[in-house]
């Protein structure tokens, strides 16, 4: 029989709430996923509510340890905590953690957090001996004795280690050790750890599905034990600089078990030493080569027993036509590919590719600067089940042949034209593509508000839109972007120089818009941003750098309403020491860039940074280093927060065709 809800009594609280099962309003607060307010609300309602919502929630994530003792009782059935937004996590909170959790913890994130050592990570091992998961990313600091800490999580399955550079193969060596039930290690940059250390997870973590050893010191030593794993399905050997084609003879049976694997950058890789790596490997999906060695017609031969490939990343390779051409002839399982800024695409080449993957889903062409509307034609006869399609900065592609993949391709979901000759024609018949969530037209010239305005009218579904530098867009576009798309969460109008405060106002009706970068657009005041502040109560990321007609008016809204903001750029503006001062009342508030503030003192800066207590990084003019004390830095720097000083020098904006033709020079 299912459980009914407990309620605090309370007067008046009976209400038809009551007559469900407490499993059934969980399934209901399931659905309260898209506005992080929404739970809030509810929990506001009554007191019994607010008993409900506690129970109901799962994971946590604060913005500061000083509050883990009220936020732990309040929700005691938290199984995953993610620290990651908290700069400061000391060995006592992570003390308060093991206390308050116990076994009932499984997941905790701390990456980004520091201040903690191996005393307060022992002491989460020990008290929560149910771990499974546990991200320790960035903790540069972190040194052997911590590892041998997390030795001590004997049900750890899940090890994030990405970047800490203090430890060693003594301390992998611990966690190898201790922690047999590893299923996923990421080592990323662990620039101490070598061939000693990842043979001894090798020889110790059985269970290891999922292995990360970018950029780490080894050498073609330790592979063997590698490959000899009999779960692994993902290996990424990024950057592995000491690997090279003398790979151990041992190879010749290779993994068997492996779908995943990305040797980016892997200078001294060819063919030969990919064919012994990748040998026996015949249930490989997805392969990343991106910046190794050119695409040729021996590198694709070494590829002709992965049967099962369905993607494969060239991105920055040589790519002859003859390469391309094997790749097609062999690997017919594709369905995506990467060749983003690779040199040597040809029409030929990418022509005959397309036409023998009719499946392709996903198709990266980044830059490539020698394709034509030839390659364009085939890709959208060919693959009109296209998804993904990115193609900036294909300058060759003339504007007639944008048509075709408005025509052809009506599946496709993302779709990046920056830096095209793209035209309202060709916008007016994209916009047949329906599916749309992801829309980028940055440095598109020729487009107006005309062709705009189509997309507005018929992708409902955009969620994310991107305008930089499209001087044509005023706000006539943007009214109809604002009307048709109600759910877009992100939009770039950057040095749209015709955007007005007219424009924000109809943006302010997209509620679920997060981010907004408006930097460069003179028109707009301090009315359009309280606009956008009132309404889009989810907006967390804003740019208004070198908008020079906002000012203290506009941050009070912000202050009053933005209370999910966590990063804000107000270099250029008219803000002063009272509008800057206000922003502390952001709880949220994490990243702040303060360039060319003229009305801003050393005194009123030294009062904000103090009063917003939940900064983790500022980016300052270096001229104020000198002129406040270097205690006030020393105690930001305690509670968290980093400071990134520049010396930047006010300068004067470009026309968008100018800084085209400069970008254009400078790249010849």
């Amino acid at each position: 029989m299912k459980k009914r809800k407990s309620t605090l009594p309370s007067p008046g609280d009976n209400t038809l709430f009551d007559l469900l099962s407490e499993e059934i309003v969980f399934l209901i607060l399931d659905f309260l996923d898209q506005d992080p307010l929404d739970k809030k609300s509810f929990s506001l309602v009554c007191r019994s509510f607010h008993s409900i919502e506690s129970r109901h929630r799962k994971v946590l994530r604060p913005l500061r340890s000083e509050h883990l003792p009220t936020i732990l009782s309040r929700y005691p059935n938290v199984t995953a905590l993610d620290l990651s937004l908290c700069p400061r996590v000391t060995d006592a909170s992570l003390g308060i953690i093991a206390g308050a959790r116990g076994d009932a913890l499984r997941s905790v994130d701390l990456s980004n957090s520091r201040f903690f050592t191996g005393s307060g990570l022992m002491s989460l091992a020990a008290g929560c001996r149910n771990l499974v998961e546990l991200d320790l990313s960035n903790a540069t600091e972190m040194r052997d004795s911590a590892a041998a800490a997390i030795a001590e999580a004997k049900n750890l399955e899940k090890l994030w280690l990405a970047r800490c550079k203090s430890v060693t193969d003594m301390g992998v060596g611990c966690i190898a050790v201790g922690c047999r039930k590893l299923r996923l290690l990421s080592l990323k940059w662990c620039l101490k750890v070598g061939d000693l250390g990842v043979g001894l997870v090798a020889v110790k973590c059985k269970e290891i599905r999922s292995l990360d050893l970018s950029y780490l010191p080894i050498s073609n030593k330790c592979l063997p034990s590698i490959m000899e794993l009999q779960f692994l399905e993902e290996l990424v050997l990024e950057g592995c600089f000491g690997i090279d084609d003398e790979c151990p003879a041992v190879l010749k049976d290779g993994c068997k078990s492996l779908k995943a694997l990305d040797m980016s950058s892997c200078l001294n890789i060819t063919h030969v030493g990919l064919s012994s790596i990748t040998n026996g490997a015949g249930c490989l999906q997805h392969l990343a080569l991106a910046y190794g060695s050119p695409v040729t017609f021996a590198f694709a031969a070494s590829l002709k027993r992965l049967s099962m490939l369905e993607s494969m990343k060239l991105d920055g390779c040589l790519a002859t036509t003859s390469g391309l051409k094997a790749i097609g002839n062999c690997c017919l399982s594709l369905t995506e590919l990467s060749l983003s800024k690779c040199s040597g695409v040809t029409d030929d080449g990418l022509s005959f590719f397309v036409t023998k993957h009719k499946q392709l889903r996903k198709l990266d062409i980044t830059c490539c600067r020698e394709i034509t509307d030839v390659s364009i034609a085939h890709i959208t006869s060919s693959c009109p089940a296209l998804t993904s399609l990115r193609m900036e900065s294909c300058t060759l592609v003339p504007k007639e042949a944008f048509v075709l993949i408005g025509q052809r391709c009506h599946a496709l979901e993302e779709l990046d034209l920056t830096d095209n000759e793209v035209d309202n024609e060709g916008l007016k018949y994209i916009a047949r593509c329906s599916k749309l969530s992801i829309l980028k037209l940055g440095i598109c010239l020729n487009i107006s508000d005309e062709g705009l305005s189509h997309i507005g009218k018929s992708c409902s579904k955009l969620v994310e839109l991107d305008l930089y530098r499209s001087a044509g867009i005023s706000g006539l576009g943007i009214l109809e972007v604002a009307r048709g798309c109600p759910s877009l969460q992100m939009i770039n109008v950057s040095y749209c120089n015709d955007i007005t405060d007219t424009s924000l106002m109809s943006l302010s009706k997209c509620k679920r818009l997060n981010t907004l970068e408006i930097r460069g657009c003179p028109l707009i005041t301090s009315l359009g941003l309280a606009a956008i502040a009132v309404r889009c109560r989810q907006l967390n990321k804003l740019d208004i750098k070198k908008c020079c007609n906002i000012d203290d008016a506009g941050m009070i809204p912000l202050a009053h309403f933005s209370q999910n903001l966590r990063q804000i750029n107000l270099s250029y503006t008219s803000v002063t020491d009272v509008g800057l001062l206000s922003l502390a009342s952001i709880s949220c508030l994490q990243s702040i860039t303060i360039l060319h503030l003229n009305g801003l003192t050393p005194s009123g800066l030294a009062a904000a940074l103090l009063a917003c207590g939940g900064l983790t990084k500022v980016k300052l003019q270096a001229s104020f280093k000198l002129v406040l004390p270097r205690p006030l830095f020393e105690h930001l720097e305690v509670r968290g927060c980093l400071f990134h000083w520049r010396n930047k020098v006010l300068q004067a904006e470009l026309d968008p065709k100018c800084w085209k033709l400069q970008l254009e020079d400078f790249m010849q």
